[in-house]
């Protein structure tokens, strides 16, 4: 699959009705110059994966969380959660995808660490996912080569995107906003709006109820 590359602004995103947005930041978490926590900051209603210990980069354990808050999402989203992950992240979304995808809706991989630098690889699906999802790569991250995260997203079919030399996508990319990813995130979003796929019935009844037994630890990656 050819890659594209990051171009220009975005209008102020709209989620489609019955969809939840999830953020899942990578190792110590995003902090606040993290475009994640950027998003986050714009738009309050998204919500973020927290994990026990940002520190451990623990893949079942963080995978698990991921389930907890898919599982929630569909609480209040009949359509399920469109999960935002960064770096460590990526692979705790792709190892729950791997158990259990349903209540994913799709997923925006934005540089995913390179799973055999914490031996995780054979934890990872090899096979074409379930739902869209977009990887977006830079040409000098330091925790996975282009070639290498465009050949792991080429079997989960991913859409795949060029970033340019941006690093590891991160606060130290200086990317504010990032209306580049939100423009992309607002494709892959009218692409499951398009497709139209219910997941999950639900009455809407409930809230979301974000954990909050987290210790939040620096730096940021």
């Amino acid at each position: 699959m050819a890659a594209s590359t990051l171009s220009g602004g975005v209008a102020r995103l709209e989620v489609p009705r019955g969809l939840q947005i999830l953020t899942v930041p990578g190792l110590h978490g995003s902090g606040p110059a993290h475009w994640q926590s950027r998003w986050e900051a714009l738009y309050p209603d998204w919500q973020r994966i927290e994990q026990h210990d940002w520190g451990r980069p623990s893949l079942p354990l963080w995978a698990e969380r991921v389930s907890e808050g898919v599982s929630r999402a569909l609480r209040v989203a009949s359509r399920g959660a469109v999960l935002v992950a960064h770096s460590f992240g990526c692979l705790a979304t792709l190892r729950q995808a791997s158990l259990d995808p349903v209540g994913i809706a799709g997923a925006l991989l934005v540089a995913p660490a390179d799973p055999d630098k914490f031996g995780v690889g054979g934890l990872l699906p090899t096979w074409r996912l379930p739902f869209p999802t977009v990887l977006v790569a830079s040409t000098n991250d330091p925790w996975m080569s282009q070639r290498t995260a465009f050949s792991w997203g080429t079997l989960w079919g991913s859409e795949l995107v060029d970033a340019g030399a941006l690093g590891h996508i991160n606060a130290d990319s200086r990317l504010d906003e990032w209306p580049a990813g939100q423009a992309l995130l607002a494709t892959l979003l009218q692409r499951i709006d398009s497709e139209g796929r219910i997941l999950h019935l639900g009455d809407g009844s409930d809230s979301w109820e974000a954990s909050a037994d987290v210790a939040q630890t620096s730096p940021y990656i």
